[in-house]
């Protein structure tokens, strides 16, 4: 079921307005024409065929490995363990939600000690064309990358694996923010461009970049406009979802239709609530 359908399903029960979200015909990442993924380590680049999967083991790297598709590109940088410069490249595509490179996040990167660092290595790799799996074996863990070239859905995240939670900086690119969603009170984050004029959009969501920070077993602990920092235990991740996916309905969300993200902007930081020192469950709702 397409996105506009699925939410005009939804409002209908709810007994409101349906508003489209995202590009119309929008679907999950596996419904879009392969990628392309030819990853560069060490001067070599590595381009498999079609249908075909290169990989790698134990592999000393020196340098950035450039990771570069027909939908996303981004580096990873092994002194830090960290993604830089993700961008979704806006190559011809029914799903696209730009029409020009555009940055989503300038950086994704951990907190880590010289020590947890170390002298990192590529433990594994396997590459397809529109998939790649890294994962780089540092001094007291590893972190492990796994993206695909897609336009859009859960096209990438990043799993730590270390003897403690690592903190992770999310920052985006220039042109995005992050805004709360008046449909779901949860927060996005978009550039708030219509993706044919590049201007300003007046008509809504639906023209909009429009995505999501996706946590696994990890804390938020700070948030504003622009950043978000997560602690993230070890095996848990940090995803980053786009368009469709990102979208989540709740009853009884306020109607937006014009210049939504822009108006909802954040502003300066959210505060972060403590932790509970107990556990408390749920109230159990009276019949």
């Amino acid at each position: 079921m397409s996105v506009r359908k699925a939410l005009t399903a939804a409002a209908l029960a709810a007994g409101v307005t349906a508003l489209a979200l995202v590009p119309a015909g929008a679907a999950q990442a596996k419904d879009s024409p392969k990628g392309d993924f030819a990853v560069t380590v060490n001067g070599t680049t590595y381009n498999p065929a079609v249908n075909k999967e290169t990989k790698l083991k134990d592999l000393a790297v020196s340098g950035v490995i450039k990771v570069r598709g027909k939908h996303v590109t981004f580096d990873i940088d092994p002194a830090t363990l960290g993604v830089y410069n993700y961008t979704l490249t806006g190559a011809a595509d029914p799903e696209r939600m730009v029409t020009e490179p555009t940055v989503v996040f300038a950086s994704k990167v951990p907190v880590l000690t010289a020590a947890q660092i170390g002298t990192p290595r590529i433990e594994r790799m396997d590459l397809k064309d529109d998939d790649a799996t890294i994962i780089l074996r540092a001094g007291g863990g590893k972190m492990k990358f796994q993206a695909k070239d897609f336009a859009q859905g859960g096209i990438f995240q990043q799993e730590p694996e270390f003897a403690t939670n690592v903190e992770i900086v999310h920052t985006l690119g220039p042109k995005l923010f992050y805004f709360t969603n008046e449909f779901t009170g949860k927060i996005n984050f978009g550039d708030g461009l219509d993706p044919v004029t590049s201007a300003q959009s007046s008509t809504g969501y639906h023209e909009m970049l429009l995505g999501k920070d996706s946590p696994q077993v990890a804390t938020k602990l700070y948030q504003d406009g622009a950043v978000t920092r997560w602690s993230v235990a070890s095996g848990g991740r940090m995803g980053g979802v786009l368009g469709e996916d990102a979208i989540e309905l709740s009853q009884g969300a306020t109607n937006c239709t014009s210049k939504c993200q822009a108006q909802n902007q954040i502003r300066g930081s959210i505060p972060v609530p403590p932790l509970p020192t107990d556990p408390t469950p749920l109230p159990v709702p009276a019949n």
